[in-house]
């Protein structure tokens, strides 16, 4: 018999997914008669999900041991949505009083081989979602740990097929006025939100496109049905409910380093060493540690890097936030 010893900073499986939780999605599996032998299988079964992609969690992307995933709840109750809200807790009442995400369509453009469009399920289903475990660090000094549910970005770039004049990919979210009261309340904003990342970023084997949380379908206020993830990076870079990528061999204007370029660098990497305008970066905020619980000290590249530094080498971190 062999016995596999846990490295230190792996999560036991059982902690990757509360168990109430756990064993209430089996309920509904089992219900289904879709029960499968492995504890990593899960379903995408939240409503308003159209399909269901299997997802299996992926260990090599793992928080440090004893670090756990945030809370459900809190992953989809506390969110920055601009396009609803400036409020923390209304993007989860605004974002679903009638806005439809299904079905939804990605557009792939500029330096490309052959320009794409694509249905964000097929896409999923095509790409073989996974589930990884990720910090996730907010510019605002407030931080929680989430089960994402998605693919590579590498997979999508691969597929789109950019030509050698592609050095950065561009972002775009939704526009649609009549959704996201936002838009309205918030005119000085350059609308639609966009975002972007070098080449080389964007191929990180960290870079992320998540259809999911938690063997789940991506919720509305959370960015559904696609969203990026770059872990490194503060939480404006992850840019949610993407309906175009385009690659270009321009460094893309974004809206917040647009808004305000003091504040919000186009890289915005996790540093604790350089200070927002203000306020500092040192510590950050658990977000359901609870009101009296401690701040913890901020890590450089949000602990990543090992797997990212090497992309920066020879850069004034401090004055490319």
């Amino acid at each position: 018999m062999q016995i596999k010893i846990a490295k230190d900073w792996e999560l036991r499986e059982s902690e990757v997914t509360s168990e109430d939780a756990y064993l209430s999605r089996r309920r509904m599996i089992k219900a289904l008669g879709l029960a499968t032998a492995s504890p990593l299988v899960f379903s995408s079964l939240a409503e308003g999900a159209t399909e269901g992609f299997p997802t299996k969690l992926n260990k090599k992307y793992l928080p440090p041991k004893g670090t756990k995933p945030t809370e459900f709840k809190y992953v989809t109750g506390y969110n920055n949505f601009y396009e609803f809200s400036t409020d923390k807790f209304e993007p989860r009442i605004l974002a679903n009083r009638g806005w439809k995400t299904e079905p939804w369509t990605i557009e792939i453009g500029g330096h490309v081989e052959k320009p794409l469009k694509l249905d964000v399920n097929e896409l999923a289903k095509e790409m073989a979602p996974e589930q990884r475990v990720y910090r996730f660090r907010c510019v605002e000094a407030w931080s929680m740990v989430i089960p994402w549910d998605g693919f590579p970005l590498n997979k999508l770039i691969k597929k789109a097929k950019p030509t050698s004049k592609a050095k950065y990919l561009k972002f775009t979210t939704f526009l649609d006025k009549k959704a996201g009261p936002g838009f309205q309340k918030y005119p000085y904003y350059d609308w639609p939100y966009t975002e972007g990342l070098r080449m080389d970023e964007a191929n990180n084997e960290l870079s992320f496109l998540a259809t999911g949380i938690y063997g789940r379908a991506l919720p509305n206020q959370n960015g559904a049905p696609l969203r990026l993830v770059v872990p490194w990076k503060y939480g404006f870079k992850c840019i949610k409910s993407i309906v175009r990528i385009d690659f270009t061999d321009k460094q893309p204007s974004t809206l917040w380093n647009a808004a305000a370029p003091r504040e919000y660098g186009f890289y915005a990497n996790v540093n604790p060493e350089v200070a927002h305008p203000r306020w500092s970066q040192a510590r950050e905020r658990v977000i359901g540690a609870g009101a009296f619980a401690d701040r913890i000290p901020t890590l450089k590249f949000n602990g990543y890097q090992k797997e990212v530094g090497h992309l920066y080498e020879g850069m004034d971190l401090k004055k490319n936030f």
